[in-house]
Parts: structure tokens; sequence; C-alpha cells
């Protein structure tokens, strides 16, 4: 029992460890990884190389892939783009593979003590804790395939009645045993959520004489299936583009098990002899066989994505053809479009989400203020109530996103971030506030513009011409904010927002003076001037909401 224990707290210790690195790799390249994915996808074969590369960066298939399916949600990658670096995935994370069989072939334990050492001492200084968090992790995970490999041997699997007895029932020969392993290491994998664990249980299994190479690969194969759970369950919430690139990840990997099935023992033989290993032979060096692991999931992936990166067209088609648009999927001016429960496991790349929901949110904002005018030019009574009906709606559904958006950003701010991260989500919990003060003042607009209605007032040629004028200015300060919302900040100068809000501010002072200057001269009654000031201020109070979303995105207090 204790010997089992500590294999269940090797892996655990793994996956512990791999996760470390992960989040320690993204917090050091977070945003240099969302632009090598937007960069670096031109092509299917540099969207191919990409993948292939941040996945060995980040050490996790499931958080670029993950990553991948999010970007297709957010429409910055296209799906084409998407099932290509979903290939290059599946070719980098084989480099797991190979650190554990690396790890079963010498005492890997020598490595640990100075990495845990230098790691420790970096996260204390805290100048370069990042890197600190890299090494601890991966001291963990050399350790825990340590312990793997210590642990396998005190098992002493090859001798135990009941293992030997299991798996001596299964013909290692036949194609049903393959298929039937094949489905074990499914849903194992499925029920893990960690290839890499089941990979690490497989080559002790595979390495202590339990299981044959034959019925390894086997597993392995299974795993491959079972890995594309991850992204498929993290895209059920997303859009259809999302769901088809999970689909396109499935499809990929099925594939290849099948072709693999029709040639599986030929395939196994040749991956032996590249190793130097007979398959056929009794007493195997563990060595060898964690390497033939290693080496058959290297070459079943670059196959693979030899024969279907020039059928990317047609995968693309056939997702598409089985995979159709939800009912519930109908335009909604104010539906969340790119942040959704669960669609990111990875922080660093959630904020990046948020912004581009933010950053809709601002588009969200001028679309109301434009019914605000289209409202002031409106005489029929009729369209009149139904479109203050909409404006009043969508202030509500303003408030909704701000708090929708607002839950999102706390959920992903109890993660470990970085600094600069943590600085962005304040950042953003002050801009949705004050976009969801915008519409706010869109709202209070249109109910001057009725009070202006019910009372029947009208308002002279130059009243008219003024609040055109400062309507322009609104608008045009709204189309700047989502500008700087929708792109990268440091391709904008905030002193054009500044100087449309400067200009908000001199057209309210112009139209309030000679407001001021109609009322002594009784060009309109007192009412009338009343409602215009309030039209006016209103609009004016508008510019500074505008002006405070693009200083927050600016970082300016």
């Amino acid at each position: 029992m204790l010997v089992f224990l500590k294999l269940l707290g090797s892996i655990a210790l793994l996956i512990y460890g791999m996760k470390v690195m992960s989040e320690a790799l993204q917090k050091m390249a977070g945003p240099q990884l969302r632009h090598l994915l937007g960069a670096m996808t031109t092509n299917k074969f540099s969207g191919v190389a990409t993948g292939a590369l941040v996945t060995v960066a980040v050490q996790s298939s499931a958080a670029t892939t993950v990553m991948t399916v999010s970007f297709v949600n957010a429409a910055l990658l296209t799906l084409s783009q998407a099932i290509s670096v979903i290939m290059g995935a599946n070719i980098g994370t084989t480099m797991s593979a190979w650190i554990m069989s690396a790890g079963f072939s010498f005492n890997i334990a020598n490595l640990v003590w100075p990495a845990f050492l230098v790691g420790i001492i970096l996260i204390q200084i805290g100048k370069h804790r990042y890197v600190g968090d890299f090494l601890f992790g991966l001291s963990f995970l050399l350790f825990a395939l340590g312990m793997l490999n210590q642990t396998g041997r005190e098992m002493d699997l090859a001798n135990n009645p009941a293992v030997v007895g299991f798996f001596s029932s299964f013909d290692s020969g036949s194609y049903l045993t393959i298929i039937v392993f094949l489905l074990m290491g499914t849903v194992l994998t499925c029920i893990a959520q960690s290839s890499a664990a089941l990979m690490a249980i497989t080559m002790v299994l595979c390495s202590t004489g339990a299981i044959t190479i034959f019925q390894g690969i086997a597993l392995v194969m299974g795993e491959n299936i079972g890995t594309t759970v991850t992204a498929n369950v993290a895209a059920l919430s997303a859009n259809t583009q999302a769901r088809r690139a999970a689909a396109a990840h499935l499809l990929f990997n099925v594939f290849g098990v099948v072709w693999v099935l029709i040639l599986f023992f030929p395939f196994v033989r040749g991956v032996c002899r590249i190793v130097g290993l007979d398959p056929s032979a009794g007493s195997q060096d563990p060595a060898r066989l964690t390497f033939a692991l290693a080496t058959f999931h290297t070459c079943f992936n670059l196959i693979n994505t030899a024969v279907l990166i020039w059928f990317i067209p047609q995968i693309e088609k056939f997702v598409c053809r089985i995979i159709k648009p939800k009912k519930s999927e109908v335009e909604d001016e104010f539906k969340l479009k790119y942040i959704k429960a669960g669609i990111m496991k990875t922080p660093e790349l959630s904020v990046f989400q948020a912004q581009k929901e933010i950053a809709g949110f601002g588009d969200k904002m001028r679309f109301m203020f434009g019914l605000v005018e289209e409202l002031y030019k409106t005489e029929d009574d009729g369209a009149f109530g139904k479109l203050f009906e909409r404006i009043e709606k969508f202030e509500d559904k303003s408030d909704d996103l701000e708090n929708e958006i607002g839950r999102y950003l706390g959920d992903v701010g109890s993660s470990h971030l970085s600094d600069d991260t943590k600085e962005k989500i304040r950042s953003m919990l002050r801009q949705i506030s004050e976009l969801e003060s915008i519409g706010d003042g869109c709202f209070n607009l249109a109910r001057i513009i009725r009070r202006k209605k019910e009372n029947k007032l009208a308002f002279t040629q130059s009243q008219e011409d003024g609040l055109a004028k400062m309507f322009g200015l609104v608008d045009e300060a709204l189309a700047l904010m989502n500008n700087v919302l929708s792109g990268r900040k440091d391709d904008y100068d905030i002193s054009l927002n500044e100087n449309a809000e400067f200009r908000i501010n001199a057209c309210r002072d112009k139209l309030k003076s000679e407001n001021i200057l109609s009322l002594d001269a009784y060009d309109y009654n007192y009412v009338i001037g009343t409602v215009f000031n309030d039209l006016v201020g209103e609009c004016e109070k508008t510019g500074d909401y505008i002006i405070n979303v693009v200083e927050a995105r600016f970082g300016v207090s």
C-alpha cells in the first residue's frame, strides 16, 4: 500500500511540477505568446511551427490548445490557422515524453537539488521570481520522475502474480487487445485530465515488464485521443468556431489512431528498430522501452501532421458541416462574445480575452449613443416610444455586461498572476465601470429628450446646430476611445483623445454662454433653456466618462 501511495504521490507531484512550469513560462512570456500566435500563423507551415514552439515553451499541449480555441472564440485566429497550430501543439507535446524517458534512463535526482536551491533563491529575491518558479516546477518534475523510476522498481510488477495474471490474460499479438488498451488509455486520460500522468504510468508499466511494448503503445494512442477532451470541454460554452477548432483537434488524433491501427504491428516494429529494441524478446532494457514509447509518440504526431497538413481546408469544411451554430447564437447587441465560463485555464491569457470583450463593450456604447441621436430626430410617437424602450433596455444590459465582465476578471484575479497582469485587471475594472457610466449618460440624454417631446418644446435653429455639433464631438470621442480599446495602446497617442475632450468642454462652455445670452434676450423661455442646458451638460459628462475610459486603458490615474 505504501508503494502504491508513493506511485500516486509521484504522479501528483509530476502534474504539479508541469503546472508550475507552464504557469511560470506564461507569466514570463504571456504577451509575447499572444503576439507570436498572431504573427506566425500566416500559413499552415508557420502555424504548425508556432504551435510546436509554444507547446515546447509552456510544456503543455492542453494550454496551447485551449489558448488557440480561445483565440478562435475571440476571432483572433481563423479556423484554418487554429487547425495548423493544434497540429503543431501535438508535435510539441512529445517533448514531455522525451523528458520522462530521460528520467527513467539515469538518476535524474542529481539535477533536482541544485535546481531547487537556485529556484528558491530567485523566488526569495523577487527580481527573477518567475524564473525561480520555473526552476521550482522543473525540480518537482525531475524529482517526481526519479520517484516514479524508484517506485516502479520497488513495485516489481513483473514478479507480481496478480499483475502478471491480469495482463497475461491479454494476447499482446491480438488486435482486440490493442483496441482494449487504446480504450483504457482514452478513458483514463479523460478521467485524469493529464496525458503526461498517463504517459508516466505507461512508462512505469513498460519499464517494469508488467506490459509489453505493444500494449504500452496502445495506451499512448488512447492518451492522444483522451487529451483532446480538455479543449472540447473548454469549448462547450464557446462560440461555433471555437467548438469547430476543438473538434478538429479530436479529428486529427482519431485519424492518426485509425491509420496506426491498420499498420500497427509493422509500424511498432519499425519504431523499435529505431531505438534498437527487439519487441519479441522476453527481458528488455527499461531505458530502451521508455525511449521506444517517446519515439512512437513523436513519429505518430510527425507523420500525422505531414499527412493532414495538406488537407486543412477539407478538415475545416468537415467540422463546419458537422458543427452547426447553436440556436441561442442569435445576434444580441449585448451578448458576451469572447469570454465564457471555463473557456480559459490560463489567467495571463484570460486577461486578453477580457480586453477583447471590453472593446466590444465600447462598440456597444457608441451604438447606444447613435440610438440617442436617432431618438432626438424621431418625431413619430410610436417609433419614439419603441426607440426609447430599446435605449432603456440597453442601459439595463450595460449594467449586466459590467457585472459579467467584472465577475470574470474577479475569477481571473484570484489566480497567481504577474504584477503586470494584476495592474491590467485593475485598469480593466475601471474601464468597465466608466463604460457603464457612458450607458447611464446615454439613458439620461434619452430621458431629457423625452421630456422635451412630452412638453412639446421647440429649439431655435442656433440651438439645433449647437446640439448637432455637440453630438458629433461626443461620437468622435467614442470612436477614438474604441480605437484605443481595440488595439495595442502603445500604437496610440492619448493626446488625440485629450484634444477631443477639450473640444467637447469648449463647445459646452460656448453653448452655455449663448444660452444665457438668449435667455436674457427672451429668444425663448426658461423651460426650453433648461432642457437645452441639460442636454449639453449630459453630453459633456459623457465626454468625461469617455476620457476616463481612455485614461484607465493607458494607466493614467
